[in-house]
């Protein structure tokens, strides 16, 4: 096999003791049974696993990693099985082959959720053994250099998105920026190539015309550092066109306003000598503010390391220059895969599971049901710029720019999070929802008695701190649907004359499509789920006595006549506001009104006044009513919103008279709307904020003694 020997001339180069029969053996067992397949490009199938394996072998992998590329999709896509992979390799190799055969097909899902379900596998797989990452990485990267050649533009593009979104985070993640900046570039060609095209043209144009200028930097920066007694290299390079165009829409500027087109990096032997060469630099060249980031003493998550500092240097240019070890520089390149290196112990091997960000994907997984909400909080954690800040006690924690103190608090521990009541941010107190900063001094206080508000997720960022908020509101939301449920099945069984217990509906799962028991009783608090159709599944020849039929559908007559029994209302009790209970705006019921609860389907009880016209809607539903009452205390602390219609004189001043008014009685107007205009005067209705119907009322009839206005009354309207 002639196209076998480049690929064993690598390994050999850096490897010499690798097992090449291995190989050998691995490359004829695909060769053997991806035999008549073929690729978009028309050649044979087996050359894409080789090509893979090239490329984990440029960054010097060990044998097994190599071999699982030769064979990850032979288990997929062939007669192959694990046990055939197993026996004739090993059982390492073959756990390799597993957790990527598992995630082989992502690309060909258009489901968002089969997408999401796949993405959850991989970070399965990669937090046993990081090795199948790479492989998943390697497969990634030839499959976008020789995406051209596949014929559908849409798949192509769903392709290159899924690359830019998932795949090119993970590889920086890892800190294997050559292959990120490659996917990268790749995808973003085939998403926004008119971008690509004008941009690689004014690169061109730049390059012909600035080349003696960058030679110029790179010749005197060298000579001063070279006088200072340093040792080093000196290289210029451009930035990539993906950086260069996402600079671009980050700072709303075009492509003549960027200053920093290309980075010149300075190589050394050691840390010492980096910053020694900074001193240099800094010495000769003023700094532009802001643009200085040292991560050499604060390494990224992925372990990058490298000084950065932007100055206005040689020939008055301002220019991005990057200070590093050689050292560095390789593990910038290789990332993880460093740590992969046939050389390396098994220490070090083990030592990969200790990636925070990785603990944190599978935390976030651990609190996610939904597979959809976990690809969208792992997007936030990967696709993110950073901000990293310290502890009290100087640890750093990294998170997401934008990062707020209760993402720090979840960053921290996810208990911290929960518990969070407080934070001190330098020293000082400050709100929860305040965005951090880099190198902010971070404190939070926390209390066993508080829980995450809802309220969080609206200005948290991290996926960290989302999916712990959603988790929570979810149970709390579950717990309410299913004590709702199980009164709502009682009342049904009572009506009929049994007592309802739990027990009644064992073995009933599989009937109503549901995993288990619970499901079944949360399901009728939901109202996807109807009590009645429980109540016939548990006996199905109970027959209940006739109605008549002029009794079935009630009218507004007899909902006036409806008795609420306030000694016993449904038991609804410690609901986030919005989430279980709704007032329903048809008739924005308040304390005193006599009410009546209407299960709403997927989301729990809407509250209605006794009298509501809409409740003609559900006159044939009589097993979603509620008999409910006012419990004590209010619905938060501004109270509830009630509505009225008026009509007042179209003069000056009058609809300051009527605020007046109603502030005077101790309302506020949330929401005011003029229905119709005429010359004399205006109808409108106003929304206020009162403790009760009493205290509505002591306002309408304040309103009806004010000589601007004409008519007033309480909406009862749809």
């Amino acid at each position: 096999m002639d196209e076998l020997q480049p690929l064993i001339d690598k390994i050999k180069a850096y490897n010499p003791d690798s097992n090449i029969p291995a190989i050998e053996k691995a490359v004829k067992f695909a060769k053997d049974h991806h035999e008549g397949q073929v690729r978009s490009s028309g050649e044979p199938y087996y050359t894409h696993p080789l090509a893979v394996a090239s490329l984990l072998a440029d960054m010097k992998l060990d044998d097994a990693t190599l071999l699982t590329a030769i064979l990850h999709d032979t288990v997929e896509d062939t007669s192959a099985t694990l046990q055939d992979v197993e026996k004739q390799f090993s059982k390492e190799v073959a756990t390799l082959v597993d957790g990527v055969t598992k995630l082989t097909r992502i690309e060909s899902k258009t489901a968002e959720g089969k997408q999401a379900e796949n993405f959850r596998k991989l970070v399965l797989a990669m937090s046993e053994d990081i090795r199948v990452l790479l492989v998943k990485l390697g497969d990634r990267l030839h499959n976008m250099r020789t995406l051209h050649h596949v014929e559908k533009v849409e798949k192509r593009r769903r392709i290159a998105r899924e690359t830019l979104e998932i795949y090119a985070p993970l590889a920086e993640r890892i800190g294997i920026h050559k292959i990120k900046a490659e996917l990268e570039d790749l995808a973003f060609g085939h998403l926004y190539p008119e971008a690509v095209e004008s941009i690689s043209k004014r690169l061109s144009y730049l390059r012909a015309e600035g080349t003696d200028l960058v030679n110029k930097i790179i010749t005197t920066l060298k000579q001063q550092i070279d006088e200072a007694g340093v040792k080093a290299d000196v290289s210029g390079r451009e930035k990539s066109r993906y950086s260069i165009w996402k600079k671009m829409q980050r700072k709303n500027v075009a492509f003549e306003q960027l200053s920093d087109i290309m980075a010149f990096r300075v190589m050394v032997e050691s840390i010492e000598q980096c910053y020694h060469v900074l001193g240099i630099i800094h010495s000769h060249y003023p700094t532009v503010p802001g643009r200085f980031k040292d991560y050499i003493s604060t390494p990224k998550a992925n372990g990058y390391q490298s000084i950065h500092t932007t100055i206005i240097g040689p020939e008055s240019q301002r220019i991005e220059v990057q200070i590093r070890t050689r050292e560095m520089h390789e593990k910038a390149d290789l990332g993880v895969a460093a740590h992969w290196a046939y050389k390396q112990d098994a220490q070090n091997k083990t030592d990969m599971k200790k990636f925070r960000w990785l603990r944190e994907l599978l935390e976030i997984l651990e609190q996610e049901s939904h597979a959809e909400d976990f690809l969208e909080n792992t997007k936030l954690e990967l696709f993110s710029e950073q901000v990293y800040c310290f502890t009290p006690k100087g640890d750093l924690i990294e998170m997401a720019a934008g990062a707020t103190c209760v993402d720090f608090a979840y960053a921290i521990h996810s208990d911290v999070g929960n518990r969070c009541v407080g934070a001190k941010i330098n020293g000082r107190i400050a709100p929860l929802n305040t965005k951090l900063n880099n190198g902010d001094q971070v404190d939070i206080q926390t209390s066993k008695n508080q829980a995450p508000s809802p309220t969080w997720e609206r200005f948290v960022v991290t996926g960290k701190a989302k999916s712990h908020i959603r988790r929570y509101i979810r149970q709390q939301q579950r717990d309410q649907y299913l004590e709702l449920g199980r009164a709502m099945i009682a009342k049904t069984f009572k009506n009929e004359g049994y007592d309802f217990t739990d027990k009644m509906l064992t073995g009933l799962a599989g009937q109503f499509r549901v995993d288990a028991l619970e499901d079944i009783i949360t399901g009728v608090g939901q109202g996807n789920i109807v009590a009645r159709d429980v109540f016939k599944a548990v006996f199905p020849s109970h027959k209940s006595e006739p109605v008549e039929k002029s009794k079935d559908i009630p009218s507004i007559d007899h909902f006036n006549k409806v008795k609420i029994n306030k000694d016993a209302p449904m038991p609804i009790k410690g609901l986030i506001p919005g989430m279980a209970v709704h007032f329903a705006r048809c008739c924005h019921p308040l304390p005193g009104d006599r009410i009546v609860g209407i299960v709403t389907t997927g989301r729990g009880v809407t509250i209605h006044t006794i009298d509501c016209e809409t409740l003609e809607n559900f006159a044939d539903t009589p097993e979603r009513w509620l008999d409910v009452s006012w419990g004590e205390g209010k619905e938060g602390p501004d109270g509830h919103v009630g509505r009225i219609n008026l009509t007042i004189s179209n003069e000056s001043g009058a609809l300051g008279t009527l605020s007046n008014v109603v502030s005077t009685n101790g309302g506020n107007i949330t929401n005011l709307k003029i229905t119709n205009r005429a010359l004399d005067f205006w109808d409108m209705y106003i929304d206020i904020y009162v403790q009760d119907t009493r205290h509505l009322n002591n306002i309408v009839a304040a309103l009806r003694a004010t000589p601007e206005v004409a008519e007033v009354e309480r909406s009862r309207g749809r």
